[in-house]
This record gives C-alpha cells, sequence and structure tokens, in this order.
C-alpha cells in the first residue's frame, strides 16, 4: 500500500518584527487564506471574571473557525513549494471545521480539495462544504478514523499530486496557528496578555499559541542587554496558557495527568469538535509547562455559555468554543486561575460551523436553560 506522506514540514519561519508588532510575511504571489481577526474588549465578561476579557473573534475566518490559520498555511506553504504548473489536489478526511478550512484554503489558492467526511456528518455541513468549491464530499464509514483510513487506502495512492491535510498534527498547522498570538501581541501595544484561553481537540491551536509566546519571548529578550534584563520581571510576565475541554472528550486533561499520552475509549460529549480520542505528543510537552493549564466544563456549562454570549455579544457559536466561555460564564475562573484587576486575559472565540439558531434553540429545551 503506498500512501502519500504529509507535506514536508516547514520550521516555525514567521517572525515577529518587535519594532512595529508585525509578522514579517513573505511576498507571497499566493492570497492568504486567512484574515486578521479583531480583538474586542468586553465588558460584560471582564465584570464577570474581575479583569480585563479581550475576544479574538476567530468565528470571522473565512471558513468560520481559526482552522483556516493552520490548515490555510499548511495549504498555501504546499502551493509554493510546489512548481507553479503542479495541479495540486488536497485531501481532507473530517466531519465539520478542519474539512472546511481544507476546502475553502484550496479554493482560495484555485486548488483542487476533496474531504471524506463519516456518514453522521450533518447535511448542512457537507452543503457548507460544496458550497466552499469542494471537488469532492464522500461519505464513507461511522467515524473519522474511518473516513480517514478510507483516504489514505483508496485516494491517495491514486493520485499522484494529492497532499493529506492532518486536522492538527503538523509543523505547518502550527505556523499558521501561532498568528492568533503575533496579532495579539500587535493588538496588545506590543504586549503579551497574562493569560489566554482556549478550547482543546488535538492541541493545534494551542501548541501554536505556546510556538508563537516563545518567540516572542526570544525577541523580547534580545532587546535587552545583559545588564539591563530584569529576570525577575520578565518571569512575572510568562503568559499563563488554559486549555479547555467538555468532559466527555478530556484526552488533554487524562495525558497531563497521567504525563503521558493516553487514547480516549470513544467521545461521549455534546461538543463535537474537540472529539479527538489522543492529542498531538507536542501538545502534551507544552501542557506539561509551569504556565499550562488544564481544566474541564460540562456540555451543560458549554451550552449555557453558547446562549449568554449569543445574548450579551449576538454572535453563535459551538459547543467546542462555548467551553472556553464556560469559564468565565460559569464563574470557576478564580477556581483555576487567580487574577488581578488590571490582568489581561484573551479568549480565542475559536468559532466553529456546526451550529444553527435551531440546534441552540433545541439544546436549551434539552437542558432546561
Amino acid at each position: 500500500m503506498t500512501v502519500m506522506p504529509l507535506t514536508p514540514p516547514s520550521e516555525p519561519s514567521l517572525e515577529l518584527d518587535m519594532k512595529n508588532g508585525s509578522v514579517q510575511d513573505p511576498d507571497y504571489p499566493y492570497p492568504c487564506p486567512w484574515i486578521e481577526t479583531p480583538l474586542l474588549e468586553s465588558p460584560v465578561l471582564s465584570k464577570l471574571a474581575g479583569c480585563k476579557i479581550f475576544l479574538k473573534m476567530e468565528n470571522f475566518q473565512p471558513s468560520g473557525s481559526f482552522k483556516s490559520r493552520g490548515i490555510g498555511n499548511l495549504v498555501r506553504t504546499a502551493v509554493e513549494k510546489a512548481p507553479s504548473d503542479t495541479p495540486l489536489h488536497f485531501y481532507a478526511s473530517s466531519g465539520g471545521n478542519a474539512g472546511l478550512a481544507c476546502v475553502t484554503a484550496s479554493t482560495t489558492l484555485r486548488q483542487k480539495s476533496t474531504v471524506v467526511v463519516p456518514f453522521t456528518t450533518k447535511p448542512a455541513m457537507i452543503k457548507k462544504m460544496i458550497d466552499a468549491g469542494a471537488t469532492k464530499v464522500i461519505p464513507h464509514g461511522n467515524t473519522i478514523a474511518d473516513a480517514d483510513l478510507y483516504l489514505r487506502e483508496n485516494l491517495l495512492p491514486k493520485d499522484p499530486f494529492g497532499i493529506y491535510v492532518p486536522p492538527f498534527d503538523h509543523q505547518d498547522i502550527w505556523n499558521g496557528a501561532q498568528t492568533l498570538i503575533e496579532e495579539c501581541y500587535k493588538e496588545l501595544n506590543n504586549e503579551k496578555p497574562d493569560h489566554i484561553v482556549c478550547s482543546v481537540g488535538g492541541g493545534g491551536l494551542l501548541i501554536g499559541i505556546c510556538q508563537g509566546l516563545d518567540n516572542i519571548s526570544k525577541k523580547q529578550s534580545k532587546q535587552f542587554s545583559p545588564h539591563s534584563f530584569n529576570l525577575q520581571s520578565q518571569s512575572r510576565k510568562e503568559t499563563q496558557v488554559i486549555g479547555v475541554e467538555t468532559i466527555g472528550c478530556e484526552s488533554f486533561y487524562k495525558a497531563i495527568k497521567a504525563k503521558s499520552l493516553i487514547t480516549l475509549p470513544g467521545i461521549s460529549s455534546i461538543a463535537t469538535s474537540l472529539g479527538c480520542v489522543r492529542i498531538a505528543k507536542k501538545a502534551l510537552e507544552y501542557g506539561l509547562r509551569s504556565n499550562v493549564h488544564s481544566t474541564l466544563v460540562s456540555d451543560k456549562e458549554a451550552i449555557e455559555a453558547c446562549i449568554e454570549f449569543a445574548e450579551d455579544h449576538k454572535v453563535i457559536v459551538e459547543p467546542a468554543c462555548g467551553a472556553t466561555l464556560a469559564l468565565i460564564y460559569s464563574g470557576r475562573l478564580q477556581q483555576v486561575l487567580k487574577v488581578k484587576q488590571d490582568d489581561k486575559m484573551v479568549l480565542v472565540v475559536c468559532g466553529g460551523s456546526n451550529i444553527s439558531v435551531e440546534m441552540m434553540y433545541n439544546w436549551k429545551k434539552e437542558f432546561d436553560l
């Protein structure tokens, strides 16, 4: 059996220009598959949290979620490396946001894309992929694993120009996710946030955030001479990263507790976009750092947060995103981390397209909210 390998990973290459806080993006002849999203201060959530809350609105990305950054960067990097006349075809196995991001990025860069989805994928999501420009959307199998196996064994070997698009475990994906924290740094007047909260599925977003924070710290350290650099002051500025999952898909939480990669027997949470039974190895490495924390919320808390967020900010998001918001709306932030009134905390509103007003209405009845 022949399986097309992943695109050769690029080393972290997006450098931060410390003078103006912008990303030094080479002058690509290709359009960028993601956008710089707004960072909005939320008075409502700030009051609840007891610190300054800023919302990184990734729901505004072309695909509807943060996946546009990582998967978009993988697709663009592959196109950049290939000869200009090479007709690439990108393949993803996904029932949701990763597949939609693959299609959106491929269409933006005028390439073909095929997504293999499990039979459980909602017709509305399949329609979104087709509308976004997918060459093919192929239903197969009952799980993502079934769909992925079919893709690797039956589709990729037959396409000499086929490129496999993983959902989270690839350096190019982490490099793309890294741009999120670089934007936050610029938008906060060249300062790192005191805290940043994100939902965790396979860990690609968290890896990108931690990688970006490391790069910013390295750039900052070069600005100071050994005589003027105040190590104690810098240690106080180490950004605390909080990864949130829902109970029923807590592969990150359990891996940290075990200090080893674990595989969940299955997913029982309503937040299916977080439904990864095993996280990336790199996510565990970052998760074991002293400034990285893991916490859990219930499905009900995630759904309730989605509803309250819609009422407060007039934006609807998936329960996977609601997990991050639930840390504030549930009032349990102080149980995870002590914050001060002047602290700046970024919540990554990761977005997601598997949501509708009807779904929220049904969940509200189901959970008696």
